[in-house]
């Protein structure tokens, strides 16, 4: 598990992130670079991490289920994410 602290602060750039979408998506198109960087570093969409819904790990994510490998791995052999089976061949 992740410490809340790291969680959290990643929900916070998250929502500093949605606050100024629309705002650097007008400045980028007018091409307004100094405009850009009055704003807050965190408004940038690169400072966002992917993490595990689950347990908060950033390291191994799967994207397509929004979860680490670890916790996918043992949701999946409990039967816990429809659609996925063990493999064999």
């Amino acid at each position: 598990m992740a410490k809340k602290s790291w969680i959290s602060r990643n929900n916070r750039k998250a929502r500093t992130v949605q606050k100024y979408a629309k705002l650097r998506a007008k400045l980028k198109e007018e091409k307004d670079y100094t405009g850009l960087t009055m704003l807050p570093r965190d408004a940038s969409p690169t400072r966002l991490v992917n993490r595990c819904e689950v347990t908060g790990r950033r390291r191994g994510y799967l994207r397509r289920f929004k979860m680490s490998r670890i916790t996918f791995r043992e949701l999946a052999s409990h039967g816990m994410i429809p659609g996925v089976t063990k493999s064999s061949w």
